[in-house]
């Protein structure tokens, strides 16, 4: 079995997923962090932008996670039919069966 091959593009979506989820948990935690870092209230005291932020942030966290678990089993079928090219010198050949 050959090496899996993971691009660097697997571990920029795994590290903004992680960074955007861990923003989606401060904002259920401590949701006032919006007016401590803007130092303004953009809701007058709703909390809509707070929930906005939440929301957005869990959404990018899913679809990050699930871009990098594509990226993952792309890397290991890639690495599979590399793997199947110098075994059959350079052709790849398939079975004329139908899926199983």
């Amino acid at each position: 079995m050959s090496k899996r091959q993971t691009r660097r593009r697997f571990w920029a979506e795994n590290g903004l997923a992680v960074l955007a989820a861990t923003l989606a948990l401060a904002s259920l935690v401590q949701p006032e962090w919006v007016e401590a870092a803007l130092g303004l209230d953009p809701d007058a005291g709703s909390g809509a932008v707070e929930w906005a932020v939440t929301i957005l942030a869990t959404a990018i966290a899913l679809l990050l996670a699930w871009l990098a678990r594509v990226e993952w089993i792309l890397g290991r079928v890639g690495s599979k039919i590399e793997g199947d090219l110098g075994r059959n010198g350079g052709t790849r050949r398939f079975n004329d069966e139908p899926w199983k």
